[in-house]
């Protein structure tokens, strides 16, 4: 998938006539005092670094301006600060409105429905997942004959809004249909989305691109996504890897494994982390590659959960201790491992002799990782 920063995403609206708050992009203070001496922005203003993680207001990556002084002072302070990861390299500046109240929008796919869904909701201004159940109205949407005019209309009912709002409202879901559909979005979303007198007005944008379509869409080749830089060496070395916020990592092996050890450690009062995936490699120098890369993202402790089918338990122990070894000492962190199915006692005998011990039941495991991550334990294992 790509993932557009806010503004390439409000370039995207501007191309579909989605209504927006004034604004330009600065990738330096003297450029911000620029933009409001010239009134490129007018005062009073908002700067919002342009990264791609959620939650810049409570992070303080967003901020407020009455002056060209006071916007090139915002600028600096958010330039360069490293948010969820990532470092601040520009910043938009938009006007501040005057906000009657804040909405939410959306256009997204519903796998289990295969179908496109229309998701409006009157609590804008939130993470949309701490909405309320029945806050959050959901509309599918036939493909082939596009958001129709009930379900505009429906939408609107569900808004509160009349008049010009109302109206205001069915001409943006038409344009974010027509985005969502031409430009193979796998969402468009406007969280808020404000009122504003008469009218409605973007003032955010989450636009992310299925990447299967990229050939239909060439301007996109060269947009970043929200690739990390070890997610970017993991894609070189084909390792399924993402880095949450998290500090445990998993290792498993298939999607649906990895994804009930993330619930599992979650329950049980664990942060997950930094997750991959080894599938069905049967290759000990790729479990090597795969752990030293997990070991570069400086978990505070490691859970290692394997069901051996078509993966070889003593494979990924093998690869497992080998990767061990290379780990600098002072790098090093608490390591739990349930290895389960093909080969499991050759694959238990060789990391017992490494020093880790292998756990079969799994909320054993889940809890001494937890603990361990907690505690800050040293790494179990050879020097």
């Amino acid at each position: 998938m790509v993932k557009l920063a806010e503004w390439r995403g409000k370039e995207v609206f501007r191309k579909y006539a989605v209504p927006l708050p004034r604004g330009a992009v600065a990738r330096s203070p003297a450029e911000a005092r620029s933009l409001v001496d010239s009134a490129a922005v007018p005062t009073p203003c908002v700067v919002k670094a342009q990264v791609l993680a959620g939650g810049r207001g409570k992070g303080g990556a967003v901020r407020f301006a009455d002056t060209a002084a006071q916007a090139e002072e915002a600028t600096r302070a958010i330039l360069g600060m490293e948010f969820k990861g990532e470092k601040v390299k520009e910043v938009l500046l938009e006007e501040k409105l005057p906000i009657a109240r804040e909405l939410y929008v959306s256009l997204t796919l519903d796998r289990s429905l295969r179908l496109p869904i229309l998701m409006v909701s009157a609590q804008g201004g939130v993470e949309i997942e701490s909405v309320a159940e029945g806050g959050l109205v959901k509309i599918p949407v036939h493909p082939f004959i596009g958001l129709a005019g009930y379900e505009r209309r429906q939408a609107v009912s569900a808004l509160g809004l009349s008049g010009a709002a109302a109206k205001s409202l069915d001409r943006l879901l038409s344009s974010l249909w027509r985005l969502f559909d031409e430009e193979d979005a796998e969402l468009v979303e406007i969280n808020p989305l404000a009122v504003v007198g008469d009218s409605l007005v973007a003032l955010d944008a989450k636009v992310i691109i299925e990447d299967d379509a990229s050939f239909r869409h060439p301007e996109y080749a060269e947009v970043r996504d929200d690739r990390t830089p070890l997610e970017e060496i993991a894609r070189e070395k084909d390792i399924a890897f993402v880095q949450l916020d998290g500090n445990i990592g998993v290792i498993a092996n298939g999607a649906g494994l990895t994804m009930a050890t993330l619930d599992v450690l979650q329950q049980s009062g664990g942060r997950p982390g930094v997750f991959l995936d080894l599938g069905g490699t049967d290759d000990p120098k790729k479990v090597t590659e795969a752990f030293l890369l997990m070991a570069m993202a400086k978990p505070k402790a490691v859970f290692l959960n394997i069901f051996g089918g078509v993966t070889r338990c003593d494979t990924v122990a093998n690869g497992l201790v080998a990767a061990m070894s290379q780990v600098p000492e002072g790098e090093r962190f608490p390591l739990v491992a349930r290895i389960r199915g093909n080969n499991e006692a050759e694959g238990t005998q060789i990391l017992e002799r490494a020093g880790v011990a292998s756990l079969k039941g799994l909320k054993e495991s889940v809890e001494k990782v937890v603990a361990l991550a907690n505690a800050g334990a040293p790494l179990a294992g050879p020097a």
